[in-house]
């Protein structure tokens, strides 16, 4: 099932994404798709909905209407870094033994064709696709890899727009060059676990200007989801809608030679195996 949020940004309605052109309304049964929606049964309730399809709640998507992140504000961003192993080559670090972790501003979370605003004294802004994950649950100390997969709602796409400057060069914190608004555009959709059948054999791309610069796979990955999941429960608790980027393939402005960094007027198309695709186009801080 591919959960979607159409609308403003606030005024967002969830629906079940049906092709290109329908989708099944959840008016009734659910009014955003957030904390409440996934640890009240809410996925369990949409899959109902969508087995017994009633055509009365078919809609024709709008496709001028804005589509939001496919999840509500959550409780908390947390990030892996350095979890694929070529992209750990090309920046020239060492494989880590351990996930890398750090967060993000759950305020940078946007939908999937929002602009990116370039912040104020930004002079080397980066892309960085990424697969998602959304928590279904709280959960803290997980014991199994069973208990993680069963926290896992479902994956989504990110982009993990970076300030290198602000992250490299301001006293070495992430946190600083990860967490400007507009830094995480993700969706379009929440996929649920059943339909992918293999998450470590997604391709994973990012175009810049129509110039591919990201073509890597998930089959990369250093720790795969179920056991980033179950490591980060042993250090704080994941609460229901929360999202983990698990980490970007190579092909990062950064690791250029030169490095090549994004400006306003730039645009980034980015997309992964059977979680759609997103659009970004990178405007100045001024434009607000």
């Amino acid at each position: 099932m591919k959960l979607l949020r159409l609308g403003a940004p606030g005024h967002e309605r969830p629906v079940v994404r049906l092709d290109d052109s329908h989708h099944l309304d959840l008016s009734g049964v659910a009014d955003d798709i957030d904390a409440d929606f996934l640890a009240g049964g809410g996925v369990s309730r949409a899959q109902k909905l969508l087995d017994e399809f009633d055509p009365a709640r078919v809609r024709t998507t709008d496709p001028n209407e804005r589509i939001g992140a496919p999840i509500a504000r959550p409780h908390q961003i947390i990030c892996v870094g350095l979890n694929y192993s070529d992209h750990a080559r090309e920046t020239g670090q060492e494989v880590p033994a351990e996930p890398i972790l750090f967060t993000k501003s759950p305020n940078t979370l946007v939908g999937p064709d929002d602009d990116v605003r370039m912040p104020r004294g930004a002079t080397k802004l980066d892309w960085e696709v990424e697969l998602g994950i959304v928590i279904a649950r709280r959960v803290h100390e997980l014991d199994s890899d069973a208990e993680a997969a069963a926290a896992i709602a479902g994956y989504v796409i990110v982009n993990d727009v970076s300030e290198r400057a602000f992250q490299l060069e301001r006293g070495g914190q992430w946190l600083k060059g990860k967490s400007a608004p507009t830094f995480n555009p993700t969706g379009p959709w929440l996929v649920t676990p059943d339909e992918i059948a293999d998450i470590l054999a997604l391709g994973m791309r990012l175009d810049v200007n129509g110039i591919r610069r990201q073509d890597g796979t998930t089959g990369t990955m250093i720790f795969d989801p179920v056991t980033i999941v179950r490591y980060v429960s042993q250090f704080l608790a994941l609460e229901p809608g929360d999202l983990i980027n698990t980490g970007t393939p190579p092909g990062v402005g950064m690791g250029m030679v030169p490095p090549l960094y994004l400006a306003p007027g730039d645009v980034m198309e980015v997309s992964i195996d059977g979680l759609g695709a997103q659009r970004q186009r990178v405007v100045s801080a001024r434009s607000r």
